[in-house]
């Protein structure tokens, strides 16, 4: 369970304070999809980075099961995101030296995963999502495609509970965002707890839950998701 208790975040921009996200209650259930949409600078990434961690609010509380994430101290806090969250980036920050193998193994080597068990959890991540003669190419080696594959493998490294997705189809030619959105419907379905931020509005409705943020202020949009497939 993800819970945000009247969280805020404010900014000052010389002397004027810009809330890009007003008092806000929150919360979403283990193994629910949320997207939110919302036009540019409305503060969807702010939102986002809230979620993971890592930009603390300027008041509320926000919670992860039973642990008040910005309670803790830092270096907790750094674990319980190693250990809870995974995150999907639009430009996939895949480290460009080395190989589709090696950039799934980052997260892996930063729990302290040792190297063998390493190797295999890799191999069978790009298995998964169908890069298995392209482990040992790197990133420039990889169509736009296959470098957000191979991110998302990287995001399933250590298991996370949580995936936030930061405009995780904004690059892509349709039919690998097609792929995408499929990859995270399965593993929705295998329990994952997802909250997508997009501009996409077709993407957006192959989630559970819509909700629009705009000037700070976040709503549940009712509506009727797209059928999920067979």
């Amino acid at each position: 369970m993800l819970r945000l208790e009247q969280v805020s975040k404010l900014y000052r921009k010389r002397q004027e304070e810009i809330a890009a996200l007003q008092a806000t209650d929150l919360e979403i259930p283990d193994g629910d999809y949320v997207a939110i949409i919302g036009p540019s600078g409305s503060g969807k990434t702010t939102l986002l980075s809230l979620l993971g961690g890592m930009l603390a609010p300027t008041a509320g509380k926000m919670w992860i099961d039973d642990e008040s994430v910005y309670d803790l101290p830092i270096v907790d806090r750094a674990r319980l995101r190693q250990k809870k969250i995974g995150f999907v980036f639009q430009t996939f920050n895949l480290v460009p030296y080395m190989t589709a193998r090696e950039n799934v193994q980052v997260p892996l080597f930063l729990a302290g995963t040792k190297p063998a068990a390493q190797q295999v959890r890799a191999t069978e991540l790009l298995e998964s999502v169908g890069l298995a003669d392209r482990m040992d190419h790197k990133p420039c080696e990889l169509s736009t495609g296959q470098q957000q594959r191979v991110a998302l493998a990287r995001t399933l490294a250590n298991d996370p509970d949580l995936i936030l997705a930061d405009e995780p189809t904004g690059n892509l030619d349709p039919e690998s965002r097609q792929m995408v959105l499929s990859y995270f419907e399965k593993f929705n379905q295998d329990g994952k707890t997802i909250v997508m931020v997009t501009h996409d509005i077709a993407a957006a409705r192959t989630a559970q839950r819509l909700m629009q943020l705009s000037e700070g202020v976040l709503v549940e949009v009712p509506y009727k998701p797209i059928l999920k497939s067979a």
